[in-house]
């Protein structure tokens, strides 16, 4: 969704930017949902999940009131420790891995973070790993030639 200006212009006053993903909290139907404002293809876009269409018991198209502000907290993706293992295991991985993009790492982790089975989380940890040594694709991306 687009913001109208003076909203957008209160956000880059608050979050001291106007470039890159500026982090924001979102109020939908007294639930509150962490979000990125992201600019994209040259304009500031709000992108809005099934999750939250949930708790606004709305639909894609239907129009929703929402509260929005800057989120100045700290936002941190852990590891899964079954991931962190595979990285002490293969130095070569781990380094690799260390000297990707902050956004790369979180969109790894956070793929792992979000499976729900063992196995997945195995095969999926498996697959991050030849992705990193360039043998595999994984998150929809080519394998890194490290």
């Amino acid at each position: 969704m687009f913001l109208p200006d003076e909203i957008l212009d209160y956000i880059f006053q608050k979050s001291g930017k106007n470039k890159g993903a500026i982090p924001v909290e979102l109020k939908i139907s007294g639930h509150l949902f962490q979000q990125h404002l992201v600019r994209y293809k040259g304009e500031w876009r709000l992108y809005i999940n099934t999750p939250m269409l949930k708790a606004a018991n709305k639909s894609v198209g239907d129009e929703i009131q929402m509260g929005i502000a800057f989120d100045a907290n700290e936002r941190i993706t852990e590891m899964h420790p079954k991931l962190a293992k595979a990285l002490k295991e293969n130095e070569k991985a781990n380094q690799i891995f260390l000297v990707q993009t902050p956004s790369l790492q979180k969109e790894i982790k956070r793929y792992i973070n979000n499976l729900k089975t063992e196995e997945s989380i195995d095969r999926n940890v498996a697959k991050a790993i030849l992705f990193l040594l360039g043998k595999e694709r994984f998150i929809g991306r080519d394998g890194i030639d490290g």
